[in-house]
């Protein structure tokens, strides 16, 4: 007999607000609002299906955290396209789709400089 511990909804919410954060502060450094919005479409990184366990939870909430951080950082660094190939392969695995490769982020980040986004979070909100 095998016990297994299925994931909890605070592990849901957090790879939903991941996914929320590749949306809104990785892609705009590489991509145009109209990719994004393809992106969309094409559901990448789309959260609709439950992890069975915890262990697959913990597994895509790493995946994220840790393309996160090879992405964010600057410049970006070659040595590290190991370590993105293998958590992009995990989150495939896991059923979240995300379609790209590294060069597509080492060129990219070339293209795009600081233009704004519909898809970034305001740097000041209004309360009302």
């Amino acid at each position: 007999m095998k016990i297994v511990f299925a994931s909890t909804p605070s592990q849901e919410q957090e790879i939903n607000e991941l996914v929320r954060y590749v949306y809104s502060n990785i892609f705009p450094q590489y991509f145009s609002d109209e990719e994004i919005s393809q992106f969309e479409e094409l559901k990448v990184l789309d959260t609709s299906l439950d992890f069975n366990t915890l262990k697959d939870a913990f597994q895509v909430m790493t995946s994220i955290q840790t393309v996160i951080s090879i992405l964010e950082s600057t410049p970006l660094d070659e040595q590290y396209e190991v370590v993105f190939n293998r958590n992009v392969a995990t989150l495939n695995e896991f059923g979240l789709f995300f379609p790209f490769d590294f060069e597509q982020f080492m060129e990219g980040k070339s293209l795009k400089s600081s233009m704004l986004s519909i898809y970034t979070k305001a740097d000041n909100e209004l309360i009302i």
